[in-house]
């Protein structure tokens, strides 16, 4: 028997809207697509910024970013308050990472660990020596907060990529020179001349800036690597302020 129409795949009719094609899902709106001449791709501009926990502002008002986090271990020494060392943590646990604090004072972190998750446990405390692996992976990374006085003990946490330690000093201690020289990262608030003069000479200070410490206001940190510094305002948002109160040097 012979037939006039056409049979076969040509002989498909097309989908109908709303209907999805078998394998490729539902058929897209048709529009023209987006066009740019090449002289205008001058005036092309995209709102890129760093990537990290910002710890405050620059002198020139710009966001100050901290890359905690990278396929090796960094470590971060801070002199100063646990008042900057919490809102660091609580920043850093508002990225998504986790934060595992280990400290000699746990009523200082207990209430910060019970809000910053809104229910769930982004942040945990632990006794000193007490902190057990974390599994960091670049999906889920690890801040350990090292809160032990001014001779912590040296941790017993394996190095780890994705994982950042910071280590809270009040003030210069019997440890410090080591832990700096093994720091990738120092953030240093309000010392003492002397201070200034051991800083000064371990991180290669400028004479300027190392004159400087001593009269840095509350809320003042000078964040340096071994190649850059940088003197950071440390503003506290309003949810900051409330659970942690105003900036501190002292605790």
């Amino acid at each position: 028997m012979t037939s006039t129409g056409t049979t076969g795949p040509a002989a498909a009719a097309p989908p109908a809207a709303g209907r999805g094609r078998a394998g490729f899902g539902l058929l897209g709106p048709r529009r023209d697509r987006h066009v740019l001449p090449v002289e205008q791709l001058a005036a092309l501009r995209l709102p890129l910024g760093d990537d990290g926990v910002v710890a405050g502002v620059d002198a020139k008002g710009q966001p100050a970013v901290l890359g905690f986090f990278r396929p090796s271990q960094l470590d971060v020494v801070v002199i100063g308050s646990v008042w900057t060392a919490q809102v660091l943590a609580l920043r850093t646990a508002g990225t998504g990472a986790r934060v595992a604090v280990e400290t000699a004072r746990p009523q200082a972190w207990t209430g910060l660990a019970q809000a910053a998750g809104g229910g769930q446990q982004c942040m945990t405390v632990h006794d000193v020596k007490q902190v057990s692996p974390q599994g960091a992976s670049v999906t889920s990374p690890v801040l350990v907060v090292r809160d032990c006085g001014m001779r912590p003990p040296r941790s017993r946490l394996a190095a780890g990529p994705w994982q950042s330690v910071l280590t809270l000093l009040p003030f210069l201690g019997p440890t410090a020179p080591r832990l700096l020289d093994n720091a990738g990262l120092v953030g240093i608030q309000r010392v003492s001349p002397e201070e200034a003069a051991v800083l000064a000479r371990i991180l290669r200070l400028p004479r300027a800036q190392a004159d400087a410490l001593p009269s840095l206001g509350d809320d003042m940190v000078l964040w340096c690597t071994t190649q850059h510094r940088k003197l950071v305002k440390l503003q506290p948002t309003d949810i900051e302020a409330g659970l942690l109160g105003v900036p501190r040097r002292l605790d």
